[in-house]
């Protein structure tokens, strides 16, 4: 549908733009600003730390969002079979990272950030190499699964090393603001490669060596992984920073004998002796059981995400175009919303208990998902204003012959479902640690990751389903496509619902947390 747009909406656009990016970034640098102040006096390794996380995010969110249509274009699977593939790789991702939590507590910081990035250089290295889909799986998809997961822990333990008690909560929203940064670079990564060498080209590199575009992009993240390399380099061992402010070096822990890979595979046999034990006696546990059915019944609305990192991409390309740039509307628009509504909201929000927040924000996000599914002529009218200027020239850059009201449709729901996921997510996540029994949260925490996991099984095979039905591949036109999201929405009402229909279970659960607080502050 060709578009043209006057000049008053041009003129219009311009104003709205300029006036929307000198505030945004006004906003941007108040909101570093105050996160970096908190944080003054802190360790080289925290800045260290927060950097190679950005510039990890960036490698990997370009690379997530190409997997699939890697395993279909270059390796020939079919949708459902890389919709599955992913979803096991995505569930062996999750089983390696419970695994190996204790990696960090036994070979220290500095030596787990380069196992990780080790494995993960590894892995980069040999993805653009081979389109052979065992060869891929051993040199590639493995070791990046084993190195993401090693890598996930150190995160947490750095900012609690590297900062006073007062200042964790400062490292930490700084943390998910470099990840987020790090989302949309990467989005970016993923939408300028395919601009740059089309969809489905064949690139000649060196020495006679061809690779596909989806491989260029698994190339620039092995290539962002180089720098990552150097940074772990300059971390120093021992380094804490105490709550008085002081850095000190704090006595080597007593850790397993050997060199790294010798400690490192007794400490992942202690771990894996260790997850057993500690899961042999939650399961016993009635109040267990309860915990874990709770965090599945949000399981449904997270799951929302794994659509948007697999199943969108070739929806996107299908509905929308090849060469569209379909990483944007999710991977560029979510995280940038996120970087500025989570700090806002949750300063308007600090005295609401999580169960209404995460109610509020479940039913936002689950139901914007059916803004999806409407007719997309309603938004037509918005076609040839500014807004629509914006959206299709200085935005998406999208070719006139592929403009359609169906953008519209997708970016008015990724909007509102951030909104609702600003409301929720952060909330989720403090919830699953204000239910933990006391002394035990760690084991908890570990296998909240139990519920997630089993959806994959599911989730994954879903995804490809989905795809091959109602955006099947040559097919001349989708009239069907929006049935993806009536599938994906229904599936995340169930969480709302859930937590209305076991409202009680989530209150109480609640209620038990601040009377096990007030018992411990009046412990000493």
């Amino acid at each position: 549908m060709a578009s043209q747009f006057s000049q008053e909406s041009i003129s219009l656009a311009f104003y709205v733009m300029v006036v929307t990016g000198i505030g945004l970034g006004l906003a941007f640098v108040y909101i570093i600003w105050s996160y970096m102040k908190g944080l003054t006096g802190s360790p080289r390794e925290l800045w260290l730390l927060f950097l190679s996380k950005l510039v990890e995010y960036s490698a990997y969110g370009g690379m997530n969002m190409a997997f699939v249509l890697f395993l279909s274009a270059d390796c020939g699977l079919g949708d459902i079979s890389a919709g599955s593939y992913i979803g096991v790789w995505s569930m062996a991702l999750t089983v390696v990272t419970v695994m190996v939590g204790a990696v960090v507590d036994a070979v220290g910081i500095k030596k787990t950030l380069l196992m990780g990035t080790f494995f993960l250089l590894f892995g980069r290295f040999f993805m653009p190499l081979t389109n052979n889909i065992y060869l891929v799986s051993l040199l590639g998809f493995l070791p990046m699964a084993v190195g993401t997961a090693i890598m996930g822990p150190v995160l947490s333990v750095g900012i609690k090393h590297y900062t006073t008690k007062e200042g964790a909560t400062l490292g930490f929203g700084l943390f998910y603001t470099m990840m987020n940064i790090g989302w949309a670079l990467g989005a970016i990564i993923f939408d300028e490669v395919r601009t740059i060498f089309g969809e489905h080209n064949m690139v000649p590199v060196a020495m006679g060596i061809e690779m596909s575009t989806y491989q260029i992009i698994f190339l620039v993240g092995f290539v962002l992984t180089i720098p990552t390399l150097f940074m772990v380099l300059a971390f120093r061992d021992g380094i804490w920073r105490n709550d008085d402010g002081k850095v000190v070096v704090h006595p080597a822990q007593e850790r397993p004998e050997g060199n790294m890979v010798t400690a490192s595979i007794e400490v992942a046999k202690r771990a894996g002796r260790d997850t057993v034990k500690i899961f042999s006696e939650v399961v016993r546990q009635r109040a267990f059981w309860i915990f874990i059915f709770m965090l599945g019944i949000l399981v449904f609305v997270r799951l929302t995400f794994y659509h948007f990192h697999y199943t969108f991409p070739k929806y996107g390309i299908r509905v929308l175009g090849e060469g569209v740039k379909i990483g944007n509307i999710y991977g560029v628009l979510n995280p940038t919303m996120i970087v500025f509504l989570v700090p806002l909201i949750a300063a308007m929000t600090m005295k609401v208990r999580s169960y209404k927040m995460m109610l509020i924000g479940t039913w936002i996000s689950a139901s914007s998902v059916f803004i999806a599914t409407m007719p997309a002529e309603i938004f037509t009218p918005l076609m040839d204003t500014w807004f629509g200027y914006i959206v299709f020239e200085k935005w998406l850059n999208v070719p006139v012959e592929l403009r359609d009201p169906v953008f519209f449709t997708l970016i008015f729901f990724i909007a509102v479902f951030t909104i609702g996921e600003a409301f929720w997510s952060p909330r989720l996540m403090q919830f699953t640690a204000e239910i933990a029994p006391r002394g035990k949260e760690g084991s908890y925490i570990a296998l909240s990751y139990l519920p997630y996991f089993g959806a994959k099984l599911i989730v994954g095979p879903m995804s490809g389903w989905l795809v091959a039905t109602y955006t099947p591949e040559g097919a001349a036109s989708y009239p069907n496509h929006y049935m993806v999201w009536v599938w994906i929405g229904g599936m995340a009402l169930l969480s709302p619902i859930g937590l209305v229909l076991f409202r009680g279970l989530f209150t109480a659960a609640e209620r038990r947390a601040v009377e096990e607080k007030a018992a411990a502050q009046a412990d000493g």
